[in-house]
């Protein structure tokens, strides 16, 4: 800020601006979600958008009970300190490069969600985002995830129909054992009796 504007700005009032924004966005994010529960989202009027995909994620992301977000360590024999920060990001499919594989059109930005929630909170929260996005209007509507349970049941739950689809990196993450399964299937399956 001093560089820029030649302001002085200590590092407590950029924290605090920050917070109380944050608290604002918070406030308002609940909101939408509220209105979305009772069915009481604005019907978006427009043309049919050719994609619209909703993707999500998941990490761990150390933290404890309130008032204590650092903890030190696990302690043997007692359960991790930490929360799953779910993040989603939406985006509309409508281009594709010269070998067929699809890109997000710059033009049309990636929208991004997340917090430190319940699976089930969340999935309203990724659902108000997918609905502002045009996903009531979409001629394709598909999820894609990293293959854990929770997106699967959150997709059927919020986006009843879509195409569901585990994300090409968690896919090749998983077929390395593929060459010690399939023969063993086989050599199952050609047993007699």
């Amino acid at each position: 800020m001093k560089l820029l504007a030649d302001l002085e700005v200590t590092t407590k009032s950029v924290e605090r601006t920050a917070e109380a924004i944050g608290a604002d966005i918070a406030q308002g994010e609940r909101q939408e979600i509220g209105r979305a529960v009772q069915l009481d989202l604005p019907i978006i009027l427009g043309k049919s958008v050719p994609i619209p995909v909703c993707a999500n994620g998941w990490n761990g992301n150390p933290g404890g009970e309130e008032g204590n977000p650092r903890p030190t360590g696990k302690t043997e024999g007692q359960p991790s300190h930490t929360r799953e920060v779910k993040l989603g990001c939406v985006f509309t499919q409508t281009a594709w490069d010269r070998e067929g594989f699809p890109y997000p059109r710059p033009a049309i930005p990636t929208t991004y969600t997340g917090a430190i929630e319940t699976a089930e909170e969340f999935g309203k929260r990724l659902y108000v985002e997918a609905w502002k996005r045009g996903w009531s209007r979409a001629e394709k509507k598909v999820v894609m995830g990293d293959g854990a349970e929770w997106i699967w049941n959150l997709a059927e739950q919020h986006f009843p129909g879509a195409v569901q689809i585990v994300d090409l990196y968690h896919a090749r993450q998983h077929l390395w054992i593929w060459p010690a399964v399939v023969p063993a299937i086989t050599k199952r399956a050609k047993r007699p009796g």
